[in-house]
């Protein structure tokens, strides 16, 4: 590394720092400092018309050194690199957003970051059924050519990721906290696995811990970095709904699928729609919505029914289809199931084992049971 790269690194590294600095401030100051390596050695009244807070200027006049050379060591030693504003592998469609971060913090394969996204959220405790069409929906995006951006949390994110990951495309997980650690902390492989095949990013320096305050912050990116947002079960206080309001206040699309009324995580969904969000039934009706170039392998053609795990899905006959019909798609418990189909628990339960086996229902807590979609 020369001295003038160096001298660059270091200004980045004392940039992706700065408080409340953001994209257009960045560019701004690249403007009379292309190398940005004059950081630390002017007078915070240099900064002044710039629109930076007094707390920015104060940094960038006069930064923690040993805080700096602390994230250049993790830097080179981490593999991270450092994504300025000003690059032109900063992701365009988040450059456009309001208040873009002034840098980015990237693991794994930059180039990712330029494909066509979809950002998909929801709950953390999801149910059985809408972890499951969380997948089945990101694979089919991922083999049609979209980017699945979501949020590294429990749940409905997770689900998302692990969809892309299996169809074998890219998915980007934006954090909430330093990419020196990962949180939850039992995503640990799945977001090795994330940065292998996409990216886990940040705009958080290292040793941030992930504070409730950040998750917003955190939820910007993943609606700025993406063409639309699709929420699958949300409570109508959900965090997943901040997302959907930032995508947007971005001027994105907005996604939700509807669900039960019964269902307390499909309120928060069917508030969205109420709001204007379009309802989505199948994976076709959001790629008919986005106005950008996908590859056409999949985009023509109706998407697949989900396959069935277990012992081969065989016909089912009358009483099976009668249990079935009185299973909603909400959980019931074999009480319900009792008194709608008038069998006896001992038959209901060695029923529901060999539905369940076949894939057929989803087990709940509480020993109750709900339908898998598509049966």
């Amino acid at each position: 590394m020369n001295s003038t790269s160096a001298a660059t690194l270091r200004g980045l590294a004392i940039a992706a720092r700065a408080p409340s600095l953001n994209s257009t401030q960045l560019t701004r100051l690249a403007s009379t400092d292309p190398g940005l390596a004059s950081f630390g050695g002017r007078d915070r009244r240099a900064f002044a018309g710039l629109g930076l807070t007094t707390h920015c200027a104060d940094w960038l006049a006069s930064p923690d050194d040993a805080l700096v050379d602390s994230d250049l060591r993790w830097l080179e030693c981490s593999g991270v690199a450092l994504l300025p504003a000003t690059s032109p592998d900063y992701p365009a469609l988040l450059r456009e957003s309001p208040d873009a971060p002034a840098v980015l913090y990237v693991r794994g394969d930059l180039h990712v970051l330029a494909e066509p996204q979809l950002a998909m959220v929801g709950s953390r405790n999801p149910t059985a059924g809408g972890r499951a069409t969380a997948r089945e929906f990101a694979a089919f995006f991922a083999r049609a050519g979209l980017t699945v951006t979501s949020g590294l949390a429990l749940g409905i994110d997770a689900a998302c990721h692990e969809g892309a990951l299996a169809a074998g495309g890219p998915t980007v997980a934006v954090l909430g906290c330093g990419l020196d650690q990962v949180y939850p902390r039992n995503h640990e492989k799945l977001a090795e696995r994330i940065a292998a095949q996409g990216a886990v990013i940040s705009e958080f320096p290292p040793g941030t811990e992930p504070l409730p305050a950040c998750f917003p912050q955190r939820n910007r990116i993943i609606a700025g970095l993406s063409h639309g947002t699709l929420v699958i079960e949300a409570a109508e206080k959900s965090g997943s709904l901040i997302t959907a309001r930032l995508a947007g206040v971005a001027g994105r699309d907005v996604f939700a699928l509807p669900g039960s009324i019964h269902n307390p995580l499909a309120r928060g969904c069917h508030q969205l729609i109420r709001q204007g969000a379009k309802l989505v039934e199948r994976p076709e009706d959001v790629l008919c919505e986005l106005k950008i170039s996908l590859s056409a392998q999949l985009v023509a053609g109706p998407s697949p029914e989900p396959a069935v795990p277990g012992l081969g899905a065989p016909l089912l006959d009358k009483e099976y289809k009668i249990l079935l019909d009185a299973l909603a798609f909400e959980p019931a418990s074999v009480d319900n199931l009792i008194e709608r189909t008038g069998m006896n628990s001992e038959s209901i339960a060695s029923m529901l084992l060999i539905l369940e086996l076949d894939g057929h229902v989803a087990p709940h807590p509480g020993g109750r049971y709900s339908r898998m979609a598509g049966h």
